[in-house]
C-alpha cells in the first residue's frame, strides 16, 4: 500500500535504512535538495535505487525554479534566471509567455536527463509591498494575471518535457510578512482582497496535476490554522472558490511555521484535504513519524494520484543547445 507521503533522503546514496524504510512504507515519492546532488551520473545511480524500492514509476521531485532555489546548479547545470526575469525583459506578452516556456523546457531536459519527473514549479504566489521576501523575485510579476500566464506558459513548457509542475504556495503566500520556514505568517487580509488578488493565478491555473499548500494563516478563512492544516481553507478555498482538484501535497511538514509533532502535523494535514504530506529534509525518524501520521494513500487522493501521473508524458522532440542559445540571446537583449 503506498503511503500518503513524500521523503527526502541524506545523501548522495541512499543508505540500507533508507532504502528498508523506503520498501516497508512505500512513500508516492522522494524529493532531492542539494545535499542529494553531485553529478549526472550520481543522480541517475540515486534514481535507480529510489525507483528500485518504490517502483519503476516512482515520482522523484525536485525544486528547480531558477534564480535562488535551484538544487541542480553549476558547474554542471546552467543557472536559471528567476521567474521574475521574464516580465524585465518587457517584449511583447507572447513573446515573454514563449521564452518562460523555453526556460522551463530547458529546466525539464536537464531533470529528465537524470531521472526527476516532477517539479515544484511554477510559484503563483502575488507578492504585495512589505510582504517578506522568501517570495520575492520567484514570482512572475505582481500583476495576479501577468502570474497566471506565465506560470501556465512554464508549466506547459515543463509537461512538454515529460515533468509535472506543482502550483505554489496555494491558495498565496505572496502577502506573508514571515518566512514560513522560520514561523508561522498571519494574513489580516480580508476575504475579498484575497479573492480579487491572491487567488486568481490559482484559479485561472487550477487545472494544473499537482499543488502545494502554504503555511500561512489567512484570519478571514481560518484565524486558528496555518492553511496546510485548515478544513476550511482547503475544502472551502482550494478545492472550492479555486476549484483545484488536482493532487495535492501540504509545503514541507517540518517547517517551523507548523507545530506540534510530525506525526500530529501530518495527521492534521490528511485530515483538512491534504492528498500527501511532504517531508524534506531526510531525517529518518522523523520521516518515519511522518509516514505513521499520514496513512495510505487511498480514496478520492489515490484517484488525483493516478490523474496527475497519467500527465506525463514522453518529451516531445527537441534541441537543448539550441533552445539554450535562444533564451540566452533573449535574457542577453534585455539586460
Amino acid at each position: 500500500m503506498t503511503g500518503a507521503f513524500i521523503c527526502g533522503c541524506s545523501g548522495l546514496a541512499l543508505t540500507a535504512e533508507e532504502k528498508s524504510f523506503l520498501r516497508e512504507a512505500r512513500p508516492w515519492g522522494a524529493i532531492l535538495f542539494k545535499r542529494n546532488v553531485a553529478s549526472r551520473e550520481q543522480l541517475v545511480v540515486l534514481a535507480a535505487e529510489i525507483r528500485e524500492a518504490l517502483g519503476d514509476d516512482a515520482p522523484i521531485l525536485v525544486d528547480q525554479e531558477g534564480g535562488r532555489v535551484q538544487r541542480l546548479g553549476p558547474p554542471v547545470w546552467r543557472a536559471y534566471p528567476a521567474a521574475a526575469a521574464f516580465e524585465k525583459l518587457r517584449l511583447l506578452p507572447e513573446e515573454t509567455a514563449r521564452l518562460a516556456r523555453l526556460g522551463a523546457r530547458l529546466i525539464a531536459h536537464d531533470l529528465r536527463e537524470v531521472g526527476i519527473t516532477v517539479d515544484c514549479l511554477p510559484v503563483l504566489d502575488v507578492p504585495v509591498e512589505g510582504s517578506h521576501n522568501v517570495i520575492g523575485d520567484r514570482a512572475y510579476s505582481r500583476d495576479p494575471a501577468e502570474i497566471a500566464r506565465l506560470g501556465r506558459a512554464a508549466a506547459e513548457g515543463l509537461m512538454d518535457g515529460g515533468v509535472l509542475p506543482v502550483i505554489k504556495h496555494i491558495p498565496g503566500h505572496g502577502r506573508a510578512r514571515a518566512d514560513s520556514h522560520l514561523e508561522l505568517p498571519i494574513v489580516d487580509a480580508p476575504r475579498a482582497a484575497l479573492e480579487a488578488q491572491d487567488f486568481i493565478p490559482f484559479r485561472a491555473d487550477a487545472d494544473l496535476p499537482l499543488g502545494m499548500t502554504a503555511h500561512v494563516v489567512y484570519t478571514a478563512i481560518d484565524p486558528e490554522r496555518p492553511g496546510t492544516l485548515s478544513r476550511a481553507v482547503i475544502d472551502g478555498i482550494v478545492r472550492g472558490v479555486i476549484g483545484f482538484d488536482g493532487l495535492l501535497m501540504t509545503d514541507d511538514i517540518s517547517m517551523k511555521a507548523l507545530s506540534g509533532s510530525l506525526r500530529e502535523r501530518s495527521e492534521a494535514a490528511i485530515a483538512a484535504g491534504c492528498d500527501l504530506a511532504l517531508h524534506c529534509n531526510g531525517d529518518l525518524a522523523e520521516a518515519r513519524a511522518v509516514a505513521e501520521g499520514a496513512g495510505a494513500l487511498a480514496g478520492r487522493a489515490g484517484e488525483r494520484a493516478r490523474a496527475a501521473l497519467a500527465r506525463i508524458v514522453q518529451p516531445k522532440d527537441f534541441d537543448p543547445v539550441d533552445g539554450a542559445r535562444r533564451l540566452d540571446a533573449a535574457l542577453a537583449a534585455g539586460v
